[in-house]
């Protein structure tokens, strides 16, 4: 493996901080950066999956500095901030993605599982934003993307804690933005709405279900929702992205039929979240210390073989104009076809 050290602005000139990027979708958002031949600071709680997620930032050409934060902590958010702009140069990409949640009837979640579980995944982009603009603001420039999910609009049965937090997250984008927009800022913020994704939030989640918890399908690997987030990042103009068919089916249903929506998760949503298999007793537990401690459990979970490497909506997201093109010319060519019709 790669042993290059620290230096700084990567090849391609950007800095980034990824939080949360010892696995899931924050390890394949920090490789992802790192082929582009970018200066990667990762801030994780869990110092193996960390170590080995620096790794390959170096082996797909970046610069890694991985930095043992948990994100819920201002104060050490604020200095890995300080020590990022120190070593690797001005940050001009910051990503937030951390999370912890509990999988668990509301009526089974303690209430100081519903504190930390907040404090982890609503608070902690709040003080990775705050940190960001400390240092983006002075410069008038930097983007800030807040990783969201189709759960920040739709809350969906056993997942109460990490809903929530979402959708505080999602209050917290919008009021942000409209302040940058305000005072004609040159920082920007975006959001990224991600579906359901093959990562090992479910391996290693506190649960308390009787089976092992699963994504909503259809399931998409970490590596399309890292996809979504380099695109925002390269086009922060947009307010929100959204990641995935299920997604946008999930939005519009909860924007026009909201109660229908209710009574179907109601259905389906307990069923839909577990597997078949009983959840061990011995499953990890990261919500008070991180799983991957002393295990790498990498980018992906145990669902490779229904997940999706792909996703046509996030390629017709991408290329709407190209795709609005081309409906004009077919547009074009359908009415010169017409005309000449009518005066042959």
């Amino acid at each position: 493996m790669s042993q290059q050290q620290p230096g700084r602005a990567g090849a391609d000139g950007q800095v980034v901080v990824v939080t949360g990027a010892s696995g899931g979708v924050g390890r394949a958002t920090a490789r992802a950066f790192g082929a582009r031949g970018a200066a990667v600071a990762l801030l994780a709680r869990g110092e193996e999956g960390l170590a080995r997620a620096a790794d390959e930032v170096r082996d797909a050409g970046g610069t890694a500095l991985p930095l043992d934060v948990d994100v819920s902590d201002h104060a050490a958010v604020d200095a890995a901030a300080d020590r990022v702009e120190r070593e690797l140069g001005p940050v001009s990409v910051w990503v937030n993605t951390a999370f912890s949640t509990v999988f668990a009837p509301v009526t089974e979640v303690k209430a100081e599982e519903f504190r930390r579980a907040t404090e982890v995944t609503y608070l902690g982009f709040v003080h990775g934003t705050l940190a960001a603009l400390r240092h983006m603001e002075p410069r008038d420039a930097g983007t800030i993307v807040q990783v969201g999910s189709a759960l920040a609009y739709r809350g969906v049965p056993l997942q109460a804690a990490y809903c929530a937090a979402k959708h505080a997250i999602q209050g917290f984008h919008e009021s942000l933005r409209c302040e940058l927009l305000h005072g004609k800022s040159g920082v920007r913020v975006t959001m990224v709405q991600l579906p359901g994704l093959n990562t090992p939030q479910f391996t290693w989640v506190k649960s308390r279900l009787p089976r092992s918890p699963r994504p909503v399908a259809p399931v998409y690997q970490p590596e399309v929702a890292a996809r979504g987030i380099l695109y925002a990042a390269d086009h922060p103009e947009r307010r929100e992205h959204w990641v995935g068919g299920s997604t946008v089916a999930t939005l519009l249903g909860d924007k026009f039929a909201p109660g229908l929506l209710d009574r179907y998760l109601a259905r389906t949503g307990i069923q839909g979240q577990q597997t078949d298999h009983e959840r061990s007793p011995a499953q990890p537990d990261n919500l008070w210390k991180p799983a991957d401690a002393h295990r790498d459990y990498g980018a992906h979970g145990e669902f490779d073989d229904e997940a999706s490497s792909r996703s046509y909506q996030l390629w017709a997201s991408h290329h709407h104009g190209l795709l609005a093109a081309l409906g004009t010319a077919a547009a074009t060519a359908v009415a010169a076809t017409a005309v000449r019709r009518a005066l042959s």
